[in-house]
């Protein structure tokens, strides 16, 4: 009863005049305020959770971000939309209609939106930092000077940018070769549209490679496209369609600044020269000058696959997946400023119609090989969970960050720091930096030998003696461990050298490549990526001659790239 008086008081105090509007007024300023408070939080929340991911709770991680979403959702609603991208039609045979449907039209953020967030956030991260004078490849230094007379400054800047971030993928992302099988006898599991195991370009996500710092040529353009568009750069994955099969073969990326599209050949590991050797080939050079496609063979050693006449007419592939071209991902970006800003929306279409306006783009498509990724990635995790070998195979690959241990968390926060950029550790803020961090996954090999009796560090990998645990499964579980350190101090001592390079200590750099990468005793998958890297470093100590000879290796995975290198690298020292 009482409850029903309340509110014919309020009306009553407040009387039915022109107080009662400006007290309307009031509640109505309050509750928009109320709302942009509730907005701001909600997306401060989003952006707080995101720079800490990889210390967090990933399951639960992923349920606050879904959550902070929403709630901010509530408060800006988005306009309903029943359309779809055009270009969305290209990959129609790759997912159910339902669940392109729920993805591309769906007005509520979905758990599975926070990998696609997560990979907007750090590739813009790693793109803030590179995109810096220290990323500059010598060889085109003076070259893009020249072209701002001809380009402008915003155009000269935009290709400087995708300069770099060409160079530090291939510097960051080692080659591996199209067919990676493993190295146990593993009964390949059934996959989905006619996938087969560990395939070109889909084994593993952009997020992986970049994260692994591996990757073939494929998973290079991923990653290599992904910071293009972390800067506003438009950039696409290349094709040649076959006339026999219609089959689409993969050769390069173009990046498009305002007419041109620029040439980067992600398997080489080289931009591809333009006329007289000279800066970076266009698509409309190559189309018109066989000489461009010509010089990329290296006589009585390699021969490129394609040529002047293979490459007229190409499809453009757009690295995106139907997440990013949501609704809700373009309503989303519309809201985002300052530090949260970041790119989590491509409009298609747009795109579409800026590249297929260059010459020599005969159609633009979304690739199909970023969505495969995903389906893979969770087919082969389920088929894991089902077979013991494989999922011991696929589970302990990346043991040295992705186990659920002491030094496994401390090895990923190193890799997160690595890949933002922070090298040293900031006192003030409390927070280590990646070279410290990778320093202490360094073991000594004593430290290493004695495994068996440091219970400390048994218990940094995991390891420990059940009541009634036979002698030879803790010897199993002792050897296992000791391989996991090994490896973490491989690769911890090769990321600790690029972040030398990319800090610009050359001279540090060099001794680590040579002296604790390339030693005969410290051998490991690295050796190939550590010695283009070190030819790279002592290009800057103007050891031309040396790096040359390193380029000139036999046997290395990109020895034919390398080997363009070394000839421009000449050229550039007669000139």
């Amino acid at each position: 009863m009482l409850s029903g008086l309340a509110p014919l008081m309020i009306v009553a105090m407040i009387g039915c005049g022109d107080d009662a509007s400006v007290v309307q007024k009031i509640q109505v300023q309050r509750q928009a305020r109320l709302q942009t408070e509730t907005k701001q939080d909600h997306l401060g929340e989003v952006h707080s959770l995101l720079t800490r991911l990889i210390e967090l709770n990933q399951d639960e991680s992923r349920r606050q971000i879904t959550y902070h979403l929403n709630r901010w959702l509530e408060s800006v609603p988005m306009s309903q939309s029943d359309s779809q991208p055009k270009l969305l039609n290209t990959i129609s045979d790759l997912l159910p209609a339902k669940r392109v449907d729920e993805i591309v039209l769906g007005d509520r953020f979905l758990r599975s939106d926070v990998s696609h967030l997560r990979d907007a956030y750090l590739f813009g991260a790693i793109a803030k930092w590179v995109d810096a004078p220290q990323s500059d490849d010598p060889l085109l230094t003076s070259w893009l000077v020249e072209q701002e007379e001809k380009l402008g400054a915003e155009q000269t800047n935009q290709l400087r940018s995708a300069c770099r971030f060409f160079d530090w993928t291939i510097r960051n992302v080692a080659l591996e070769p199209f067919v990676s099988p493993p190295a146990l006898q593993i009964t390949p599991p059934e996959l989905p549209l006619g996938m087969v195991f560990q395939g070109a370009g889909y084994r593993q996500t952009d997020y992986e490679s970049v994260w692994r710092g591996t990757g073939d040529s494929l998973q290079r353009a991923g990653v290599f496209t992904q910071l293009c568009r972390q800067a506003g750069i438009t950039a696409a994955m290349l094709a040649i369609q076959s006339t026999e099969t219609g089959q689409l073969i993969p050769w390069a990326v173009g990046v498009l600044v305002g007419e041109n599209v620029y040439l980067f050949e992600p398997a080489l590991g080289v931009f591809i020269p333009g006329p007289d050797q000279i800066g970076i080939a266009t698509l409309a050079q190559a189309r018109s000058d066989a000489a461009v496609m010509r010089r990329l063979n290296i006589p009585g050693f390699y021969d490129y696959p394609f040529s002047k006449q293979d490459v007229q007419q190409n499809i453009a592939l757009l690295n995106v997946l139907p997440v990013g071209i949501s609704s809700r991902m373009q309503h989303l970006e519309s809201r985002l400023a300052g530090d949260r800003r970041m790119t989590v929306y491509t409009d298609v279409d747009q795109v579409a119609e800026q590249l297929d306006a260059a010459a020599g783009i005969a159609g633009v498509r979304i690739w199909e090989v970023p969505v495969l990724a995903e389906v893979y990635h969770a087919a082969l995790e389920q088929a894991a969970q089902r077979d013991p070998l494989l999922g011991f195979w696929y589970f302990s690959r990346w043991a040295i960050m992705d186990a659920d241990v002491e030094s496994s968390r401390m090895f990923s926060l190193a890799r997160w720091r690595h890949l933002h950029g922070q090298f040293d550790n900031d006192d003030e803020a409390n927070v280590k930096g990646a070279r410290p961090l990778y320093l202490s996954q360094r073991k000594p090999e004593f430290e290493i030998a004695d495994l068996r009796i440091d219970v400390d560090l048994q218990k940094a990998y995991g390891i420990r003696r059940e009541l009634g645990m036979a002698p030879e499964v803790y010897d199993r579980q002792v050897q296992q461990a000791q391989a996991m350190i090994r490896l973490g101090k491989q690769t911890a001592t090769y990321w600790l050298s690029l972040i030398q390079y990319d800090d610009g200590r050359y001279d540090t750099a060099e001794t680590w490549f040579r002296k604790r990468v390339l030693e005969d005793s410290q051998l490991s998958h690295w050796t190939p990526a550590a010695r283009y890297s070190l030819g790279r470093t002592i290009e800057h100590l103007d050891k031309v001659d040396q790096a040359v000879e390193l380029y000139k290796h036999t046997g290395d995975i990109q020895e034919h790239g390398n080997r363009i290198r070394a000839r421009l690298l000449q050229k550039s020292e007669s000139d």
